[in-house]
């Protein structure tokens, strides 16, 4: 990834993980707004990680995103690159980054998942989107899963009322570098931090999951 600039760099110092939301000119990018102070929460209650609790936000045009350690982009409508923006994705990716791409699965019609999966297919080839095996490290990297955690949000991903038991990612040197769900995890991790004391499990656990193999990967 490209070095951060040095007034940036010193800022940034103080911390091991910051998340970046990316904005994209198409579709919505700017939903489950709640979600990223959540995953912070969630990080500094179960790890050591020195997290800083404000969500940064990027145009994914912009090369700043390239130095970012996590990202996330999601939406439930239209997801149509620009030249720009395919390109820094596909840089961050094939450079040692990490996105999360959570489809929002509010649409019936699969309009994200098929516009950002033909993303993915133009960006990185149409074979490189692939299910992840039940022993990926993923699902060990903090706590102990044999299966992507379930959400009451997915059941309209593409219209076909169905949970999916996997996820799916591109990998990079045998480095998973795109995470990429069809379960809406951030509608679930999207909640008034109040509630979370009434959750029978806590479902952030999987966030500190999926930070801490972005991490030390």
């Amino acid at each position: 990834m490209l070095p951060l600039p040095r007034a940036v760099a010193a800022g940034r110092a103080a911390y091991d993980f910051w998340l970046t939301r990316l904005m994209y000119e198409s579709g919505d990018w700017d939903v489950d707004a709640r979600m990223p102070s959540n995953i912070a929460d969630a990080l500094l209650q179960y790890t050591t990680l020195r997290v800083d609790p404000v969500e940064h936000v990027l145009p994914l045009s912009d090369r700043r995103m390239l130095s970012a350690p996590f990202c996330y982009l999601t939406g439930h409508k239209l997801v149509e690159f620009s030249p720009e923006e395919r390109a820094n994705f596909k840089a961050y990716v094939d450079n040692g980054g990490f996105v999360l791409v959570d489809d929002c699965n509010h649409d019936i019609d699969g309009l994200f998942a098929r516009s950002f999966e033909a993303e993915v297919a133009t960006m990185f080839g149409a074979e490189a989107l692939q299910k992840l095996p039940a022993d990926h490290p993923i699902y060990r990297a903090f706590f102990n899963f044999d299966k992507p955690p379930a959400t009451g949000f997915e059941l309209n991903g593409w219209g076909d009322d169905l949970v999916h038991d996997y996820l799916k990612g591109v990998s990079v040197n045998g480095r998973l570098g795109l995470l990429y769900s069809n379960k809406d995890y951030g509608c679930e991790w999207d909640f008034d931090w109040r509630n979370k004391r009434f959750q029978g499990e806590d479902v952030t656990r999987f966030a500190v999951n999926i930070v801490t193999y972005a991490l030390t990967t």
